[in-house]
């Protein structure tokens, strides 16, 4: 404040002649009508820094906080509530009493924070509790494959499935002209599955195209052996027996292995009729046309056979009737319709005497 007084002095005394104030103007302060003394505002300044650098050594010189465990058993973990339009009431989560007779394990609460993807409290608190199984008890199970079963590029094929593939495999490589392969694949169809008989009838047409009709023979020697049922074979098989010599008695043998599967089958029974006609056995071959023609009664051939077999059997009158049958039906080729006129000429003159 003596500071200011001077200056004031100053001011005054520059604005008078004589270089002195107005005493009735401006005038010094006494000392008593100053307020608080300069000791006093000293004093307290100084007071307030020492206590802001007491404080301020306390603050950096505690020791610092330990991280708060949080007991995952004993607090409750608020699960994230979806955004809804309207205001709604959240009852607050119990909170369960903690035991004192047994520590729980505790996280740290940013492991225990709750998420989307995170487990809620009642299976933090179920796993927790619960033991876990030693690794030993954990065991995988896989599934191996049936002895019926392959793994062929990284899947699981059955044997059945590998038959078919390969005999798809057999079929594309016929269609591209690759015939001997195909043969080769044809007949690991066959090891597969003897009883294929796609694989089976291919295979027989192709070595039969190749001229090779032992073989064709004897594939289907090994499918009728597996199955007689199989009439089609049969007739084919017997037909490449009848083409070697004295091969008509092992062509009867085959066709009557195969005749119960084929009691219905005309054309069966009609082929018969003409193997055992070969063979000079002319009253079955008549009993087994006769049976052939109550399938087919306007089969012009069967009926020709059929007066062949009666002719033969010395029944001139019943061969007579089954050649004029064969006739009239108009169904014959010349050659065949000309045999039977000659047929009916020594047949007629006998029968008129």
């Amino acid at each position: 404040m003596s500071l200011i007084n001077k200056m004031l002095q100053d001011l005054d005394a520059r604005g008078t002649p004589d270089g002195r104030g107005d005493a009735a103007g401006i005038r010094s302060v006494p000392e008593r009508e100053r307020g608080v003394s300069r000791a006093l505002v000293f004093g307290g300044a100084a007071g307030l820094t020492a206590a802001a650098i007491a404080l301020g050594w306390v603050y950096w010189k505690r020791p610092p906080v330990p991280p708060v465990l949080v007991s995952v058993a004993t607090t409750p973990v608020a699960a994230p509530v979806p955004p809804v339009s309207a205001p709604v009431a959240v009852a607050p989560a119990p909170v369960a009493p903690a035991r004192a007779a047994e520590p729980e394990p505790v996280f740290q609460a940013e492991e225990a924070a709750p998420a989307p993807a995170k487990l809620r409290l009642a299976e933090l608190r179920r796993i927790t509790e619960k033991p876990a199984k030693p690794a030993a008890a954990l065991v995988l199970k896989t599934a191996a494959p049936a002895a019926s079963e392959r793994i062929i590029d990284g899947k699981q094929v059955t044997a059945q499935q590998r038959v078919e593939n390969e005999y798809r495999r057999a079929l594309a490589q016929l269609q591209d002209g690759r015939v001997s392969d195909a043969m080769l694949a044809l007949q690991q169809t066959l090891q597969l599955d003897p009883r294929h008989q796609g694989a089976r009838e291919t295979l027989v047409r192709l070595l039969l195209e190749a001229q090779r009709p032992d073989e064709a023979a004897r594939q289907l020697q090994l499918s009728l052996a597996l199955d007689p049922k199989q009439p089609a074979q049969a007739m084919m098989l017997a037909r490449l027996q009848l083409d070697k010599a004295n091969g008509g008695t092992a062509a009867l043998d085959t066709l009557m292995r195969s005749l119960p599967h084929a009691t219905d089958n005309g054309d069966y029974r009609a082929f018969l009729a003409g193997v055992l006609q070969r063979e000079q056995r002319y009253r079955e071959a008549a009993e087994h046309y006769q049976l052939a023609l109550q399938t087919a009664p306007d089969n012009s051939v069967w009926w020709m056979g059929l007066g062949i077999a009666l002719q033969a059997d010395n029944h001139p009158a019943q061969a007579r009737q089954a050649f004029e049958r064969a006739k009239g039906l108009q169904t014959l080729s010349p050659q065949l319709q000309a045999f039977v006129e000659r047929k009916l000429v020594p047949l007629t003159a006998a029968v008129a005497k």
